[in-house]
């Protein structure tokens, strides 16, 4: 009698519980906000843009196994509107940067692209410790003089990052006699590049077998272009003011270190944060000298 007891109360005791927990978890039938999926909706009805070009290069989309890689790439950007929106609100602070250092040089405008594919126009990080706007690893950084310590990361630096990488281009199309190779030789090295064309025969980015990622590379970019430049066409619409903008700064030549970074902020008139927002490149607390005879160029509100 005690047991049957005992299991009674057990079991309302269980059933009073689960009755709590459904009451307390049970989701309701309509979510707070539907979610608009209008733009999803509408993915499937855009086709691929039957001409695309690179640097003045046009794709052969005649071919189907070309243009089947180029709506892989195609839907699957559409499917990321927010990252397009951040791609285009962020080319306005880089992008005139960029144009006016690759019209200088006298390089396509089209290389500013590689830029949005490589780091998203962000201060990333990859999984290979490639790091900044143009995605340098820290020996070929080195090689093309960006200085990387314990201070300072000059892949973060998006002027001198932006030089050495279209210093690397250049070399790149110098040896390959072609700015799609060359996009193809930033990305999987001028090296291994070099080895498979030779292995395969063929000096055209589209006839050769690539791995993975550079055989993605080139149709990321001109996909990545393609929308960007025809963004309403997407029901993208952004208006000027939406763009962020170059930070508005004065420049600071220091020929010394610097002790207390914080300190030094204040008293130049700003916050430590708002100088390590205008230098990315600072990665530490403090500040190393610059050696014998030069200087950091440290960016200041002005």
């Amino acid at each position: 009698m005690k047991i049957i007891l005992f299991l009674f109360i057990i079991s309302i005791c269980l059933n009073s519980c689960f009755e709590n927990k459904v009451a307390y978890s049970e989701p309701t039938n309509k979510p707070p906000q539907a979610i608009n999926t209008s733009y999803f909706q509408q993915i499937p009805q855009f086709e691929v843009p039957t001409k695309l070009s690179f640097c003045g290069e046009d794709y052969p989309l005649e071919d189907p196994t070309i243009k089947e890689k180029v709506e892989r790439e195609f839907y699957l950007l559409l499917q990321q509107p927010g990252q397009l929106i951040l791609y285009l609100k962020r080319s306005g602070r880089y992008f005139p940067m960029y144009e006016e250092k690759l019209k200088q040089a006298g390089m396509p405008d089209d290389l500013k692209y590689l830029s949005v594919a490589e780091s998203a126009l962000y201060m990333a990080r990859s999984k290979a410790n490639a790091v900044g706007l143009w995605q340098f690893i820290k020996g070929t950084a080195k090689r093309y003089g960006l200085k990387v310590n314990k201070y300072v990361d000059e892949r973060r630096n998006p002027e001198k990052s932006t030089d050495a990488a279209l210093q690397y281009l250049k070399k790149a199309h110098n040896d390959f006699n072609s700015w799609s190779m060359a996009a193809a030789a930033y990305n999987m090295g001028g090296a291994g590049l070099n080895k498979n064309r030779k292995h395969q025969g063929f000096n055209n980015y589209f006839d050769l077998h690539l791995n993975s990622e550079t055989s993605r590379y080139l149709f990321r970019i001109a996909v990545i272009k393609h929308i960007m430049e025809n963004k309403d066409l997407y029901g993208i619409n952004l208006s000027e003011n939406h763009y962020y903008k170059p930070y508005d700064t004065r420049v600071k030549k220091v020929n010394s270190g610097i002790r207390d970074l914080n300190k030094w902020a204040v008293q130049q008139g700003t916050t430590y944060r708002i100088l390590k927002l205008y230098n990315p490149w600072i990665i530490s607390k403090t500040l190393n000298g610059p050696g014998r005879g030069n200087y950091w160029y440290i960016a200041l509100p002005r």
